[in-house]
């Protein structure tokens, strides 16, 4: 009985990771043009002043397209201070 008993709990336990890994490849992560400070051709500035690069080519249209957009067409390292361009303006 003991044997059958923990061959059940793992065959609940590796039911429950596959779940678990299934459920986190439904996972879908989404670009948000509202956190976006500065773009620039080879990334963007967020507006908690991180660096990161642009993860889909789409994502530059759709934040060029984004009101307000400050896009710059060439690379961030272009400028002495990295492409940081100041304290974020209009609540962004």
């Amino acid at each position: 009985m003991n044997k059958t008993l923990k061959a059940t709990v793992l065959a609940f336990a590796l039911a429950g990771a596959t779940a678990l890994s299934a459920q986190a490849a439904d996972t879908v992560i989404t670009f948000d043009p509202g956190v976006v400070a500065y773009g620039y051709s080879d990334g963007y500035w967020t507006t908690k002043r991180e660096w990161r690069t642009w993860e889909k080519p789409e994502y530059v249209e759709v934040y060029r397209k984004h009101p307000g957009a400050r896009y710059y067409e060439y690379r961030h390292d272009r400028d002495h201070d990295m492409g940081w361009r100041g304290e974020v303006r209009n609540g962004r």
